[in-house]
C-alpha cells in the first residue's frame, strides 16, 4: 500500500507540475501578444453563430445535414489576420463553385455511358483532375496565393463526382453545400473585420520598422567596445538580434505581404498599397544587417585585436552615429507614414572624411598594423552605402503610397495600434 501510495503521489505531482508549466506558458503567450486571446474569442464567437443556424429548424429543414458544412468552413478558414481569412474564404468559395460545376458536368458525362461505364469514367475523371490540380500547385504564383483553393478544388470535385454515383439529385446537393459554405465564410469575414481586426499589412509595416531600429541600435553598439578589446553585453545582444533578423524576418515579411494583398482598404492603407516595396526594403535591411553583423564579428575577432585610437576613434564614431540616425529617421517615416527627412548629407560627409583620413594615415603607418583598421573602415563604408539604399527605397515607397509631408503637428493619428511596435501609425493624405 505504501509503494502504491508513493507512486500515485509521484504521478499526481508530475501531472500538477505539467499543468502548471502549461498554464505559465499560456499566460506568457497571452502577455506577449494579447491579440491571440482576442482571436481565440473571435473563433468561438463565429462557431457559436453558425451553430445557431444549424439548430434553427427552418435552416436545417432547407439544407439538412449539409448545414454542418458551415461549421466546418469556420474551423478551416478562420485565420489570425483579416487578409489570411479573406484569402482562404475567397479561395474556398471559388474552388467550391468551379469544382462543383465541373463535378456535376463529369457526373453527367459519366451517366451517359450507362451503369457499367459510369464508375469507370468517373474514376478516370477523378484521376485526371487530381493529377492536373496537384501539379498546378507547384507553380510559384499558384503556391503563393491559391494553394488552399487548389486543395478545396480537388476535394470538392471528388466529393461531387463520386457522391453522384449514389445520389440522384447531385445538383441540389452541390447547391446546398455551396450555400452553407458561403454562410460559414461570410460569418468568418464579418467577425474578422468588425471585431478587433488584425491587419497583416500593419504587422508587415511594423516588422520592417522594428528591424531597421534593431540594426541602428547594433550599429551604435558595435563601436563602443574596440578600445577594451572585448565584447560587452549590449554588443552580444545586438549580434543575437541581427542573427534573429536574418533568420526569421524574410519568411514573415513574405507571408504578411501575401496576406495584405487580400485585405480591403482600411485606415491609412489604400486597396492598391505597394506591398511589394516593403519586401524590397526588407531585403535591403537584411543586406545592411549582414554588413553590420560582419563589422561586429571583425571588430571582436579572436584572431586579431583591433584598437581604434585617435584620430580614427572620432571618425568611426561619427560615421556609425550618423548611419544610426539615418536608420531611425527611415524607421520613423515608415511607422508614421510621412515623407522621410533627408538625413544622408551628414552621413555622406562623415564617410568622405573617413576615406580621406584613411588615405592620409596609410602613408604614415605600417601596413600590417594598418590593414585590420582599413578592413573595419571598408565594412563600415559598405554599411553606409546600404543605409543610403534603404533610404532611397523608403523614399520610393513614400511616393508610391502617397505619404504625407512631415509637419510640426503630426496630424490625426489612426486608431490602429500594434503590439509589436508601440509607436502609433499616423494617417496619410488620401
Amino acid at each position: 500500500m505504501d509503494i502504491q501510495g508513493t507512486r500515485k503521489a509521484r504521478i499526481y505531482a508530475s501531472m500538477e507540475t505539467k499543468m502548471n508549466e502549461s498554464l505559465h506558458q499560456m499566460i506568457k503567450i497571452a502577455k506577449e501578444d494579447p491579440r491571440r486571446v482576442i482571436h481565440s474569442l473571435k473563433v468561438g464567437l463565429a462557431l457559436t453563430i453558425v451553430s445557431v443556424f444549424y439548430y434553427l429548424q427552418p435552416f436545417y429543414k432547407n439544407f439538412g445535414d449539409s448545414s454542418i458544412w458551415a461549421v466546418v468552413t469556420v474551423v478551416v478558414i478562420f485565420e489570425y489576420s483579416v487578409g489570411a481569412t479573406l484569402g482562404k474564404g475567397v479561395n474556398k468559395g471559388l474552388a467550391t463553385l468551379v469544382a462543383g460545376g465541373l463535378g456535376i458536368g463529369a457526373h453527367h458525362l459519366a451517366t451517359l455511358t450507362g451503369k457499367t461505364g459510369e464508375p469507370l469514367l468517373s474514376a478516370l475523371f477523378v484521376f485526371i483532375h487530381a493529377v492536373t490540380s496537384t501539379f498546378m500547385r507547384f507553380l510559384p504564383q499558384v503556391k503563393a496565393r491559391y494553394d488552399f483553393g487548389m486543395q478545396m478544388f480537388i476535394v470538392t470535385f471528388c466529393i461531387i463526382s463520386i457522391s453522384g454515383y449514389r445520389t440522384d439529385d447531385v445538383l441540389m446537393m452541390a447547391q446546398k453545400r455551396l450555400c452553407t459554405i458561403l454562410v460559414g465564410a461570410s460569418t468568418c469575414l464579418m467577425v474578422a473585420i468588425f471585431v478587433c481586426p488584425v491587419w497583416a499589412g500593419e504587422d508587415l509595416q511594423n516588422l520592417i520598422a522594428k528591424n531597421i531600429d534593431k540594426i541602428a541600435n547594433s550599429l551604435e553598439d558595435c563601436l563602443t567596445i574596440p578600445d577594451a578589446g572585448g565584447q560587452t553585453e549590449n554588443n552580444k545582444q545586438s549580434v543575437i538580434t541581427l542573427t534573429s533578423i536574418l533568420a526569421d524576418s524574410k519568411n514573415k515579411e513574405e507571408i504578411f505581404a501575401n496576406f495584405a494583398k487580400w485585405e480591403p482598404g482600411h485606415g491609412c492603407f489604400k486597396y492598391y498599397h505597394p506591398w511589394k516595396q516593403y519586401i524590397k526594403i526588407g531585403n535591403l535591411t537584411r543586406e545592411c544587417g549582414r554588413k553590420v553583423d560582419a563589422l561586429n564579428s571583425f571588430l571582436n575577432s579572436k584572431t586579431h585585436e583591433i584598437k581604434i585610437q585617435d584620430p580614427f576613434q572620432e571618425t568611426f564614431t561619427s560615421v556609425s552615429n550618423e548611419a544610426a540616425k539615418a536608420l531611425r529617421e527611415i524607421s520613423r517615416a515608415i511607422k508614421t507614414m510621412t515623407q522621410p527627412s533627408p538625413q544622408t548629407s551628414n552621413l555622406k560627409t562623415a564617410a568622405k572624411n573617413m576615406k580621406t583620413l584613411l588615405i592620409s594615415e596609410n602613408q604614415h603607418n605600417d601596413l600590417l598594423q594598418f590593414a585590420p583598421l582599413a578592413g573595419a573602415a571598408s565594412i563600415l563604408i559598405d554599411t553606409v552605402s546600404s543605409v543610403e539604399s534603404i533610404g532611397e527605397a523608403v523614399k520610393e515607397l513614400s511616393e508610391l503610397a502617397n505619404f504625407r509631408q512631415k509637419s510640426e503637428e503630426e496630424g490625426k493619428k489612426c486608431s490602429i495600434k500594434s503590439v509589436a511596435v508601440d509607436v502609433p501609425i499616423v494617417c496619410m493624405k488620401m
